[in-house]
């Protein structure tokens, strides 16, 4: 039998207009925040280290031991910075997070920067999405209009201004000091490391960056304890995560649940595989992460489980593929997305993307040869590990993971002389008229 579901951040998404001041309140909301600020902010950081809460924007590092690494008594400013930039193929977990919950957001934003001490906080949207931007922007406002921002916040010594800020829609600026860059108005490319932004962040000053997700986790943790955290998910990735699912599945959407809980699980959820097709590949953490088969259905989706299996937990972005697609067509529609997202910042990133989309379209109309296979992963040598930040790696993970796996449909494709594949039956349409995804949080 599947785990139960664990409907906290998305409780109370079916609500009658949860995006509001009101709306939230009516479910705990701002409750939190008044009891993190009765407590030392060093007891807020231990609370969160003790909880196992982990990062939910893809590598899964221990949150408080971010917040902890924030050097106290240096006479600088600090920061925190909210990385809502999500556009990686497949991820779309903090954007109807935010729609629905933005208040949730800024009472985690709250409960942070009181923690590590910090007096201005932003939020750093994708500026494609202006609906987000909007709710963002008004939840701000009812949060200050309320005395919960600003001067003075709930009637404490304790000051603090937040900022929604549009990117200008560049997949870069999801790395954490791209977007540091771009916040200062330069051009978002990664800075070399160190110094972290631990030490030298926003404005040269100690700056926290944390997913949405990560911080919006933090006031149900502080509400409710770290037993109650700690009662969900595995050892050592506890609590509670949004599994994005989308493609050739029943029932796209979010599901809630457990770190740990399975594919196979999850797919009971939502419908199984669409009707009449099985499972081909599936990703577990976004296009970047290395693809997985039907035979990893029952790998934990948990840090640990995801690794130890080959691949990364990421940002829990399940994209489901049945028999229809070809995985040549998928490899090189998501190269071509890395090639165009590169900043040029390197030389194996910005070369290597390049040629790697080259290969694969000459591959996918099948006048490709087998050699090309060896020039694909020598290129993908020369990028892992060699590139300027994890863009590279992302680019290369698709490719490597697929000649893995269907090394026998890329030489399909030159020895019929074109892709076997009528792209047509992939489409949602296929099968029948469109149905409406049900709510599934």
């Amino acid at each position: 039998m599947a785990p139960e579901l664990t409907p906290v951040l998305s409780r109370g998404w079916l609500d009658s207009e949860p995006w509001t001041l009101a709306g939230y309140q009516r479910r705990d909301g701002y409750t939190a925040v008044k009891q993190a600020l009765r407590m030392h902010p060093d007891e807020v950081i231990q609370l969160v280290k003790d909880s196992g809460l982990r990062g939910r924007g893809g590598a899964g590092f221990p949150t408080g031991m971010k917040w902890g690494f924030i050097p106290q008594n240096d006479g600088k400013p600090h920061y925190l910075v909210v990385n809502a930039d999500e556009s990686e193929p497949g991820t779309c977990k903090d954007i109807p997070f935010m729609m629905a919950n933005p208040h949730e957001l800024v009472e985690g934003v709250i409960i942070a920067c009181y923690a590590i001490r910090a007096s201005h906080a932003f939020i750093y949207v994708r500026g494609e999405v202006l609906h987000v931007l909007r709710r963002l922007q008004a939840a701000v406002s009812e949060a200050y209009a309320a005395g919960y921002l600003g001067k003075g916040v709930f009637g404490t010594d304790f000051d603090l201004e937040l900022t929604v800020h549009g990117g200008a829609g560049a997949y870069i600026c999801g790395e954490e000091t791209a977007l540091l860059d771009s916040l200062e108005g330069k051009r978002g490319q990664p800075r070399l490391r160190p110094p972290f932004p631990a030490v030298a962040g926003l404005y040269a000053s100690p700056t926290c960056v944390n997913n949405v997700e990560s911080i919006g986790s933090v006031p149900a943790i502080v509400r409710n304890g770290v037993d109650w955290f700690k009662g969900m998910g595995s050892e050592k990735s506890p609590g509670f995560t949004l599994y994005s699912l989308s493609g050739h599945v029943k029932y796209p959407g979010q599901y809630e649940a457990p770190l740990g809980i399975t594919l196979r699980e999850l797919l009971d959820y939502a419908g199984g595989v669409r009707p009449g097709h099985r499972l081909k590949f599936w990703t577990p953490g976004g296009s970047s992460t290395p693809m997985f088969t039907e035979e990893q259905l029952d790998v934990p989706l948990d840090y640990e489980g995801v690794g130890a299996a080959g691949s990364m937990l990421g940002t829990k972005a399940l994209q489901i593929f049945d028999e229809t697609t070809c995985v040549v067509r998928a490899a090189l529609r998501w190269t071509e997305f890395y090639a165009h997202e590169s900043c040029g910042k390197c030389t194996p990133c910005r070369e290597g993307t390049y040629w790697l989309v080259q290969i694969l379209k000459r591959m996918e109309k099948g006048e490709g040869t087998e050699e090309d296979l060896g020039k694909l992963l020598d290129l993908c040598d020369n990028i892992v590990g060699k590139a300027f930040c994890a863009l590279g790696d992302g680019a290369a993970a698709p490719i490597q993971s697929s000649l893995k796996y269907f090394r026998d449909e890329y030489l399909e494709h030159f020895e019929r002389g074109g892709c076997p594949f009528d792209p047509s039956l992939s489409t949602a349409w296929a099968d029948g008229p469109l149905s409406f995804a049900r709510t599934s949080a």
